[in-house]
């Protein structure tokens, strides 16, 4: 018996995502709100199979998904248990005791030509000590458990911050299922147990339990780490980052949410990886992130549950998980996305944020019903390059520390880095100065938060910053006193949920 949905829209494929979770309804949701339900696409996925289903914090651009797909965000935080997230703080990775953030938006505004950074490297070495941290709009209302969006006048103070989210994962693809179906996608309930393949390779139909098929013209596979179409089936290979990223495994469960309600994310390194710290309304979400070759899974879910912030809600859950890429995402008539596509450790919360940028560029060089090669290459070398650029991004974190009390440390501050990062670190090492091969996700401020948390010190400065004439230290000293002016007013985070976005449940 074949299962088939409406006949698409003329020019346009007959699609089939197989995978639900995050990244399938996700999927679904955006492809049938970019073709105003003219898309024939059904969505197949199994009530027997689990979804991971920690990736609990987000990133600021997950803010124009859902704007894109027309969400309410009173309504969304209040459907998926949400609360706020303006950054990361990290505790203990350049050295224990030592602890710095990684704010969504910028360290003040610049004064002049010479960026604001440079001024504050010149004051350090003047032996002004004050982190760079004070400077930020998004950590000075984070500190303080407050929180309300940012102002939109770019003039003040306020607008230099930004903000994302944390949320419960499976209650957000609930959510977007919803909104996929009412929309005209269909879901088929049922597990892959087989597929069926054209003479020219291509994927022709999944088959399910008891002989229903699946058939379409185009293929999007959020499966997650077994790649049932793109790796099972189309063998197309996988590039292991583990010699820059050790951790290759993760414990996760949810606790009492007894602690500080924070606005942003904690990550705390541990002796052989680190730990997550995710608020929600109704519990907090952790997780120890490890390299199983430098500690046993009893003993990292040992550590886990002895730092909880209250008893455990669940039990632990282990995930086992290889760093690093498909060699293609875009494989004949098969786009992988999400998990399937390739897996980076949670350290800045890009989980979702990949499927959502592997989304709109599916969107940008959409296929059509005839030769897609074009759009694959397309597609496969920007995706590549978006990997590569936040794997870096990950790999400094590790790689400039000072710890020497383990294994772990001592490996990843010795290990030879790619050329990429060794170009970018050589260039901020010798005089400050921040550069970038290209479009990325991670910019300026992002890079420069973690050089300064990690206590890379430059040997030098930039030329213009050096001879400058403007007072720095008092323009600096001006700043943190307009911030803190400016975060009076600002209301406590949970006060501010409770007003706009209390969850039902």
């Amino acid at each position: 018996m074949s299962t088939t949905p409406k006949g698409p829209a003329p020019g346009l494929p007959r699609i089939a995502i197989i995978g639900g979770g995050s990244a399938g309804w996700m999927t679904a949701a955006a492809i049938i709100n970019a073709t105003k339900g003219a898309a024939s696409l059904t969505l197949v996925e199994s009530e027997q199979i689990g979804v991971v289903g920690v990736g609990e914090a987000t990133i600021p651009p997950i803010k124009l998904f859902n704007q894109m797909l027309g969400i309410d965000e009173n309504d969304f935080v209040r459907a998926t248990n949400g609360s706020f997230k303006l950054g990361i703080e990290f505790v203990d990775w350049s050295r224990k005791g030592q602890r710095y953030f990684h704010p969504f938006g910028t360290h003040g505004r610049d004064f002049d030509s010479v960026p604001l950074y440079q001024y504050w490297l010149r004051e350090r070495k003047r032996g002004d000590d004050t982190p760079l941290d004070a400077y930020s709009m998004a950590w000075e209302i984070a500190r303080q458990n407050r929180f309300s969006p940012p102002a939109r006048d770019p003039r003040l103070v306020q607008s230099t911050f930004d903000y994302a989210y944390h949320f419960d994962t499976i209650l957000y693809g609930q959510f977007l299922r919803r909104y996929a179906e009412t929309r005209g996608v269909v879901r088929q309930e049922g597990r892959v147990v087989d597929t069926r393949r054209t003479e020219t390779g291509d994927v022709e139909a999944v088959m399910l339990e008891g002989g229903r098929a699946v058939e379409a013209d185009f293929f999007i596979d959020c499966t997650g780490f077994f790649g049932l179409l793109i790796e099972q089936v189309l063998e197309t290979g996988y590039e292991d980052w583990t010699h820059w990223l050790p951790c290759d495994r993760a414990v996760a469960v949810p606790c009492e949410g007894v602690g500080d309600f924070t606005p942003y994310t904690r990550s705390t390194a541990r002796e052989a990886g680190w730990q997550w710290r995710i608020p929600l309304q109704h519990r907090t979400g952790n997780g120890h992130v490890y390299a199983s070759q430098f500690i046993s899974d009893e003993a990292a879910t040992d550590t886990l549950l002895a730092n909880l912030d209250g008893e455990p809600l669940a039990d632990p859950r282990l995930l086992r998980f290889t760093t690093g890429r498909r060699r293609k995402f875009w494989n004949r008539n098969v786009v992988a996305l999400g998990l399937s596509a390739g897996f980076m450790e949670p350290l800045e919360s890009t989980s979702l944020h990949l499927i959502q940028t592997g989304i709109n560029r599916l969107l940008a060089l959409f296929p059509g019903t005839g030769d897609t090669q074009k759009e694959a290459a397309e597609f496969n070398r920007l995706t590549g390059e978006e990997y590569e650029r936040i794997r870096d991004f990950l790999i400094l974190h590790y790689h400039a520390t000072t710890r020497d009390d383990a294994p772990l440390w001592r490996h990843t501050a010795n290990m030879a880095i790619p050329d990429s990062l060794a170009w970018r670190m050589e260039h901020y090492r010798a005089n400050g100065r921040l550069v970038s091969p290209g479009t990325e996700l991670f910019l300026n401020p992002s890079w420069m938060a973690v050089y300064a948390g990690q206590e890379i010190e430059p040997a030098g400065l930039d030329p213009l910053a050096a001879a400058s004439p403007v007072d720095g230290a008092q323009r600096l000293a001006g700043l943190r006193r307009v911030m803190a002016e400016a975060t009076a007013p600002v209301p406590d985070h949970r006060d501010y949920i409770e007003r706009f976005c209390t969850a039902a449940v």
